[in-house]
């Protein structure tokens, strides 16, 4: 598990650590810059001629303990000083001394040249206002140089807290950041600034801030075979579940054969398809494992026995908006006691009926939105969302004591109680048609095998992206189909299996 920190998170633990522990913020200093320098030359990096730009903080003083490092390596080193010296913190001002003293010079213009590295220190995690003017003219020329490029702690212009880029950002082949991930450097748009991200450990204890609650993590395969369902030997297919599956309105059987197979590739002993009637004949072909039951109207006594039948409910994939879709979802919403996963058209409905959203009692919900079914949930622009993704998420689930699956390029899983989960695996190749009743089948899934309905969100969605990761290798960036991640469950699980404990 890998915990990411906003701004004031990171803060918090730099500041126990100097008040606290008695660490000094210079020693502290020396070892982030000597982290940077060891992560260009382990990258292999040529380090003959490095521009190194510096702001008045303490990102900047980071950059001058790194021009002196450099300097005592034989480099030829081009530091520009863009700050103000009246603004500069004291930590600044002595590593500023020391540069000078080691031979370095400092200036104020910026020359275009042939660098082979440029360093960015010139903001770091603190940064809260837009780059306009001169600092925004710098950071463009910045990125227009050839020479690989490095960030220290995070891209300046990058939102430590949103990953939002502030009005204009540096562009890194590699970000060294320090003790902890920052979430900006996971979220969209600024991991595609970061590049390469590597934590350096530098002597911050942040044991006391990861306790809290807002603090959200990313996981790997060691963590997601730790969630992975046990599969005993002495088992039948009731003992891994029974899923009922409300899915498909007449000429949608896509929906429901997708999000089926999917369930059944992550592990579920049985599945009921209640569809409509028109699809029974071809999902009976496409999926012989299944029980289809059809309905031609709404039929209410009918429902109530599927309900009393299943340890899961999955509502949503193409079942539409009708008349008779609302009144099943009421039915499930009022009658049905077991986990429930709400997706595609069932958040639809939700979202045209608000009233409904109060019966999402109980923690036994699962909601998957992207950000369009989001902002009809919400009725917040996507814009808005888009800029405030966690807090967005964590207003929703502590309104409404549900797990919600925020879908995006970077999908957050959060719920009361628990730290809010930031997904790393997938990929632009997934973003198809089907791809999302893939996940609904397989977070569904997985809750009909037992796992608590947070749990079974990340380890599905961790799934899914493994799944369109190992998709993507086959098939390429534009050619993969919701299918092929429905076929690619089993590899992904094998993967995540075969990981050392």
């Amino acid at each position: 598990m890998e915990y990411l920190l906003d701004a004031a998170q990171m803060k918090a633990a730099d500041t126990y650590t100097i008040t606290q522990l008695g660490i000094s913020s210079l020693e502290l200093m020396e070892r982030a810059a000597g982290a940077c320098v060891e992560a260009m030359v382990q990258a292999g990096w040529n380090l003959g001629r490095v521009l190194v730009v510096c702001g008045s903080g303490n990102n900047g003083g980071d950059g001058f303990a790194i021009g002196r490092i450099l300097l005592e390596k034989g480099t030829e080193v081009k530091l520009v000083f863009a700050g103000r010296m009246k603004s500069r913190t004291e930590e600044t001002v002595y590593q500023m001394e020391r540069f000078l003293k080691a031979g370095g010079r400092a200036c104020g213009d910026f020359e275009a040249a042939d660098y082979d590295a440029v360093v960015d220190a010139l903001f770091g995690v603190g940064l809260s206002r837009e780059i306009t003017g001169n600092y925004a003219e710098l950071l463009n020329r910045m990125n227009e140089e050839s020479g690989k490029k490095l960030a220290v702690d995070i891209p300046s212009g990058i939102c430590a807290s949103t990953g939002q880029v502030m009005g204009t950002a540096f562009r890194a082949d590699m970000t060294v950041t320090f003790q902890e991930k920052k979430l900006g450097l996971l979220l969209f748009p600024g991991c595609g600034y970061a590049g390469r991200v590597a934590a350096a450990d530098i002597g911050i204890d942040s044991s006391l801030v990861l306790k809290e609650r807002g603090v959200c993590y990313t996981m790997d395969g060691k963590d997601a075979k730790k969630l992975l369902p046990a599969r005993p030997a002495d088992s039948h297919k009731g003992t891994f579940g029974k899923l009922l599956l409300i899915a498909g309105s007449g000429g949608m059987a896509g929906a429901a054969f997708l999000s089926a197979l999917a369930a059944y590739r992550v592990g579920v002993g049985l599945v009921q398809i209640y569809t409509a009637k028109e699809n029974r004949s071809v999902l009976q072909q496409l999926i012989p494992e299944a029980i289809i039951s059809a309905y031609e109207g709404f039929d209410e006594k009918e429902l109530l026995k599927k309900l009393a039948w299943a340890d899961t409910v999955c509502i949503g994939p193409g079942i539409g908006i009708s008349e008779i879709s609302g009144h099943i979802l009421n039915i499930v919403l009022k009658e049905g006691k077991v986990p429930c996963m709400i997706d595609a058209d069932g958040l639809n409905l939700l979202a045209g009926n608000p009233e409904l959203l109060n019966r999402l009692s109980g923690g036994r919900f699962v909601l998957t939105p992207h950000m369009k079914e989001l902002s009809r949930l919400t009725d917040c622009p996507i814009g808005i969302i888009k800029k405030n993704r966690r807090e967005q998420l964590e207003a929703f689930t502590k309104r409404y004591g549900v797990t919600l699956v925020q879908k995006d390029a970077r999908t957050l899983v959060g719920s009361p109680g628990y730290h809010t989960y930031v997904n790393g695996t997938g990929n632009a190749a997934m973003a198809k048609a089907g791809s999302g009743d893939v996940l609904s089948g397989m977070i569904a899934g997985f809750m009909a095998q037992g796992k608590k309905p947070y749990d079974a969100a990340v380890l599905g969605v961790y799934v899914h992206g493994l799944a369109g990761d190992l998709a993507r290798e086959e098939f390429g960036d534009y050619s993969v189909l919701a299918r092929d991640l429905a076929g690619y469950i089993g590899s992904a699980i094998q993967n995540i299996m075969c990981v050392s404990d």
